[in-house]
């Protein structure tokens, strides 16, 4: 069996320090600081829409690789919910947007998106179903995101 951190090699991010020449406002460092790894509203949209939907489910199941938002074990799902900004939604296009810090923020975000596809990899080796949603889908386009689910958990259902 082959590991999931074969495949890449590691992006060396570098800490966001003065002394390594980034610098940030105290306002958008409070704003920053503020933004939540996990809980946030788009999730928590999700989940509540999920158990309306009478789906139960498992959160930030840390046994897992890349501790997944959302997890039904019965049907060997994993979802995630992800930040445009923070896993490179359209990186190709938006990777040039950013203008300040840009020697810590590309390779955080680049090695976030690595994280991503090492994480993908070690799910499906555990013979798991990775669905991954951008924020914007879950807010913009709920209902096609809990049908996806839903199709999914009856394909399941009917090859039991």
């Amino acid at each position: 069996m082959r590991s999931y951190n074969d495949d890449l090699d590691k992006i060396h991010v570098p800490r966001f320090e003065e002394k390594a020449g980034f610098y940030t406002s105290p306002k958008r460092s409070w704003n920053m600081a503020r933004i939540r790894g996990k809980n946030s509203k788009p999730e928590l949209i999700l989940r509540k829409a999920l158990w309306a939907k009478n789906i139960r489910f498992r959160l930030h199941d840390k046994s897992l690789p890349g501790t997944p938002d959302i997890v039904i074990k019965k049907y060997k799902l994993a979802i995630f919910v992800d930040g445009e900004f923070w896993h490179g939604f359209d990186w190709k296009n938006n990777r040039d947007r950013i203008k300040s810090n840009r020697l810590f923020w590309i390779p955080k975000i680049e090695r976030n998106m690595q994280k991503d596809v090492r994480a993908n990899l070690a799910l499906r080796e555990l013979e798991y179903t990775v669905f991954r949603f951008w924020t914007q889908d879950i807010i913009k386009k709920l209902p096609i995101v809990i049908n996806q689910i839903e199709l999914f958990i009856e394909s399941r259902k009917f090859w039991k």
